[in-house]
This record gives C-alpha cells, sequence and structure tokens, in this order.
C-alpha cells in the first residue's frame, strides 16, 4: 500500500510534524488545473486563513483529499536563477537527486503566529541556503500538479525573491546550487522536478 511506503520514507520526526494543510473542495470549487496559474492571492490566502487544519504529515502524504501548502521560492540574480539539486538522501525520497528551482518547505502550526505567507516564504528560504544580501519578493501563481503522487498532495505558492547579491550557496537536504541562464534551464528541464518545470514554462 502506498500509507506504508511512504511511512518508511519519512524519517520519525517528519511523520509526526504537524503541518498546514486544506481540503481540496474549499482550493478548487471547479476542476482544478495542472501548472502554473496566475490568480488572485489574497482570495487564496482567505481560504487558508478560513479552512486551515493541521495534521501529521506522515498521514497527509497518503490523503488526496487535503493539499499540503508549500511556499515555492525561485530566487533570481541579474537575469539568473539559482538552480539546485536535492541530496540523494533527502527526507522527501520521490524527489531525491532531481533538479529544482524552487527553494520549498511545508508550513508547521508555530509559523502561523502573527505571520503571512510572505514571512513564511521568507523563514523558508533561509532555513534552505545561505544568503545576505536583500531581496525583494512577488508572487508568480500558484501551482498544482495532480500528475503524480507527490503532486497530489500538494500546492505551491510560488515566488520570485530577486537578490541584490549573487553569494547564495545550498544547506539541509539540498546537494548543490548556482546561478544559472535561462536558456541553460532549458536544456536542464527532464532532469527537474515537474513544478520546476512548470516554472520554467512560465519564465519562457
Amino acid at each position: 500500500m502506498a500509507q506504508t511506503s511512504t511511512r518508511k520514507q519519512l524519517p520519525p520526526h517528519k511523520f509526526n510534524e504537524q503541518i498546514l494543510v486544506v481540503k481540496r473542495s474549499h482550493l478548487f470549487t471547479e476542476e482544478s488545473w495542472n501548472g502554473l496559474k496566475q490568480v488572485n492571492f489574497d482570495t487564496y490566502l482567505s481560504i487558508i486563513q478560513d479552512q486551515c487544519e493541521f495534521h501529521s504529515r506522515g498521514l497527509m502524504e497518503d490523503d488526496p483529499t487535503y493539499k499540503q501548502i508549500i511556499p515555492y521560492l525561485v530566487f533570481t540574480h541579474k537575469g539568473r536563477y539559482f538552480l539546485m539539486e536535492r541530496h540523494a538522501k533527502a527526507s522527501e525520497q520521490r524527489l531525491k537527486s532531481k533538479l529544482s528551482l524552487g527553494i520549498g518547505g511545508h508550513i508547521r502550526k508555530e509559523d502561523m503566529n502573527g505571520k503571512n505567507i510572505f514571512d513564511w516564504a521568507r523563514r523558508e528560504f533561509h532555513e534552505e541556503v545561505n544568503y545576505q544580501g536583500d531581496l525583494s519578493i512577488k508572487p508568480l501563481g500558484i501551482l498544482n500538479d495532480d500528475s503524480n503522487e507527490v503532486g497530489k498532495v500538494h500546492i505551491g505558492f510560488v515566488f520570485l525573491l530577486e537578490g541584490n547579491s549573487p553569494e547564495i550557496s545550498v544547506k539541509s537536504e539540498l546537494q548543490s546550487g548556482q546561478l544559472t541562464r535561462l536558456e541553460e534551464l532549458i536544456t536542464s528541464k527532464d532532469r527537474m522536478e515537474t513544478w520546476s518545470q512548470f516554472v520554467v514554462d512560465c519564465l519562457l
């Protein structure tokens, strides 16, 4: 069963982590879409605020009636984008060794205290990478992909983070990263996780 395999993939401290989720039916009143879609962010933020629930990550990984809310952050500096490779020992085994344009992570209950999704995005960014420069943040859209097991239980709020410094490096579950021009991203697209492929299409 899928649930059993997911339990084996997640370390115990990740399995029991209480994460922010919203029922799929609240996010998609009509048919869902696959890809990165420009939407009214305020509308979706209101839905999250009104309909948010917190459940263990291990259970939510196998329940497509819920969507895990993920800030997905794309860093750019002077026309180049930060392309990363996930570690082979990443906690999300279904994404191991994949290339990623997005720095993303779950929102925990303690992250919600007096903060908005822009604050959550900044926190996640600094948890995953080393960066000391200034950032400007703008929403790109909302990313959904129900074509695979990972995508069915996640939804991404995609932000473009423009930095004033090229000094950025990975930490945590990311193995490596470098600033890359858009034309070079296209040649690496087949090695990317599907969310990053959708982001490349949007940037084009």
